[in-house]
C-alpha cells in the first residue's frame, strides 16, 4: 500500500488557499471575481461501520491456487456478515467484533483459534484481546492452551474481573472457570499447521519461522449510537519460545478503542508493534492533531516499515471512516458500513 495517500490528499487540500488570495485581490481591484474551484464533497457519515482482517504478508498475486483464494475471501466475507448483520440490527460495536472474530478464530485457515501455528514445543499458545471505545475498559489474554475462541475469554477479563490482562496457566484455568468453551489439542491439530511446524524444527533457522504472513485476525466498529470497539486473536509465530507474546493482545499495541478518536486492530511483527505502541498512536494522532485516520495510520505504519517492521492495522473512526494500511505485498481484509458499502481483498492492488 501506498502509504503517502493520506500526505497527497492534505497537499492537495491546501493548494486551494493561493487561489483564495488571488480571488479576493482581483474583488478589491474591481476586477472579475475568479472563483475557487468547489471543495470534494466528503463522503456521507456511516450510521455504522465495521472492518477485519485476517492478517497480512506476502500474499501476492499467484500465491494461492483460484480455488484456496475464494475460499479466503468468501472467509472474510462470512466474517464480515457476521459483524454487520448486528450492526444492521442496532447491536453493539463490541457484539460485532467479537461475533466477527470468532467466525475467523473458528476457520483453520486463519492463525487464531483452531487455525493456530505450533510453538517450538509443538502445541498452541492462543492470544486475544477486547477493547471498548465508550469506557476505554479492555481485556486480554495470552498463553491459551485449549480455549476454541479465545476473544471471549479477552470479553470475559474484561466484563467479569477488575483485570486488564491475564496469562498462561492462570488465563487458561479463568477460562475454565468462566465456562467458556474448550477442546482438546486434536481440535488445534491442523495437517498444515503441523506441516509447517514439523519443516520449522527440521531447519532450525533463526528464532521462529518468518514466513512474512502474519495470521492474527481482527475486527474493528462503530455502532449507531457512536461506539467504537476493537478485537485481535491469533495464534502468534510457528516455533515461538520462551513464551513468547506478540502485539495482539498488548493494549495500545494490537489493540485499541477509544470514543474520541477511533478503533484500531494490528497484525504484523509484533515486536515491532510494540515498540511503536502502534494502535495507540493511531488514536492520539487523529485526537490530539489535525490528522485524519488514514493519515495517521500510514504515518505510524512508515514509521514501523523504517524500524524494519512489516505488517498492517484496519480502523474505525469517531465518524464511521474505515480503512487500511499495509506495507506487505497484501492483507486479509474487508470492511462493510450503513451506507452499503460491502467488500473483501487480498492484495495490495485489490
Amino acid at each position: 500500500m501506498d502509504v503517502t495517500t493520506g500526505r497527497r490528499n492534505l497537499e492537495g487540500h491546501m493548494m486551494w488557499k493561493p487561489m483564495s488570495i488571488i480571488a479576493m485581490v482581483l474583488a478589491l481591484a474591481g476586477c472579475t471575481t475568479v472563483k475557487d474551484p468547489p471543495m470534494p464533497v466528503s463522503p456521507a457519515k456511516s450510521e455504522w461501520s465495521i472492518a477485519i482482517h485476517g492478517g497480512a504478508g506476502s500474499m501476492a498475486p499467484g500465491r494461492f491456487k483460484p480455488e484456496r483464494e475464494q475460499e479466503y475471501r468468501d472467509a472474510l466475507a462470512k466474517a464480515l456478515k457476521a459483524g454487520s448483520d448486528i450492526l444492521a440490527g442496532g447491536g453493539s460495536a463490541m457484539d460485532a467484533v467479537e461475533a466477527a472474530v470468532m467466525v475467523m478464530e473458528d476457520d483453520p485457515g486463519f492463525n487464531a483459534g483452531r487455525g493456530s501455528v505450533f510453538s517450538y514445543e509443538g502445541h498452541n499458545e492462543m492470544d486475544a484481546a477486547v477493547m471498548d471505545g465508550a469506557t476505554r475498559a479492555a481485556g486480554a489474554v495470552a498463553g491459551l492452551t485449549a480455549t476454541k475462541n479465545p476473544v471471549l475469554a479477552a470479553r470475559a477479563v474484561m466484563e467479569r474481573t477488575p483485570h486488564v490482562f491475564l496469562s498462561h496457566e492462570g488465563a487458561n484455568r479463568f477460562s475454565e472457570e468462566m465456562g467458556i468453551e474448550q477442546a482438546s489439542p486434536e481440535w488445534f491439530a491442523i495437517p498444515s499447521r503441523r506441516r509447517q511446524w514439523e519443516e520449522f524444527r527440521a531447519k532450525q533457522v533463526g528464532w521462529f519461522d518468518k514466513d512474512l504472513k502474519y495470521g492474527t485476525v481482527g475486527a474493528v466498529a462503530r455502532d449507531s449510537g457512536g461506539h467504537l470497539a476493537a478485537a485481535t486473536s491469533t495464534g502468534g509465530l510457528t516455533g515461538k519460545r520462551w513464551g513468547r507474546i506478540g502485539d495482539s493482545p498488548v493494549v495500545g499495541a494490537g489493540t485499541y478503542a477509544d470514543d474520541r478518536s477511533c478503533a484500531v486492530s494490528a497484525t504484523g511483527t509484533g515486536e515491532y508493534f510494540i515498540r511503536e505502541a502502534a494502535a495507540h498512536e493511531i488514536c492520539a494522532r487523529v485526537r490530539l492533531t489535525s490528522v485524519d485516520t488514514q493519515q495517521a495510520a500510514d504515518a505510524v505504519m512508515a514509521e514501523i516499515g523504517e524500524m524494519g517492521g512489516d505488517g498492517g492495522v484496519i480502523f474505525v473512526s469517531k465518524d464511521g471512516e474505515s480503512g487500511f494500511s499495509f506495507n506487505t505485498p497484501g492483507m486479509f481484509r474487508g470492511r462493510a458500513d450503513s451506507n452499503g458499502v460491502s467488500e473483501v481483498a487480498i492484495y495490495a492492488a485489490d
